[in-house]
């Protein structure tokens, strides 16, 4: 299964084979992370299966406050393929009554929810940048979310020049492995210190 930032990608395994795959000091996976370009890691089927399990009752849960919405239609909206408020508010409506045991009103009242918990969130992240004293600069910079810039307004990053004194690595740590990829990572360091050169 390949990751979001598509250079990373999860190998499921039977569990007597997961040591064979991996080789001795991890020398297999090494040398087919070096072939491919893609970093590796090994996952027995029971490993993978609690993974999904533990990500598809995260999502439930988030839905269920959220939209205040029993589990059946919580597990719908997964089970569907939904995994964010943000996926929820960008489909059609006429998309999201199609789903089975779903209508139209249903769908109205949940895109009216979604919008609804989506705009108080953004108000209360601005806020709490408000209070974090965090730059213009880093509120209006390209690329970055408003809970990416309040998780590094939390770790003292609120300017330009304290984003571009990270490393790749340390911005990913902050804000997360899901919401930026190394990649995106690097391009976001460089951009805030472009301004060092002019």
């Amino acid at each position: 299964m390949l990751d979001e930032d598509q250079n990373a990608v999860e190998v499921v395994v039977p569990e007597d084979q997961q040591s064979l795959a991996i080789g001795r000091r991890g020398q297999n996976v090494r040398l087919a992370s070096l072939l491919t370009g893609l970093e590796m890691s090994i996952m027995t089927e029971a490993e993978e299966s609690e993974r999904r399990n533990e990500e598809f009752s995260e999502k439930t849960k988030i839905f269920m406050e959220a939209l205040d919405v029993d589990e059946v239609i919580a597990h719908l909206l997964v089970v569907e393929g939904f995994a964010s408020l943000d996926e929820i508010s960008d489909v059609d409506e006429a998309e999201l009554a199609g789903i089975e045991g779903f209508d139209e009103n249903l769908a109205s009242e949940l895109k009216k929810r979604t919008a609804t918990f989506l705009k108080a969130r953004e108000k209360e992240l601005k806020e709490s940048c408000k209070k974090l004293d965090i730059s213009k600069e880093i509120m209006d910079f390209d690329g970055l979310s408003l809970e990416m810039i309040e998780k590094l307004g939390q770790n003292s990053v609120k300017t330009l020049d304290d984003l571009g004194d990270l490393s790749s690595d340390e911005l990913v740590e902050i804000v997360g492995e899901k919401a930026l990829s190394m990649e995106q990572a690097n391009e976001i360091v460089m951009r805030a210190r472009s301004h060092w050169f002019e």
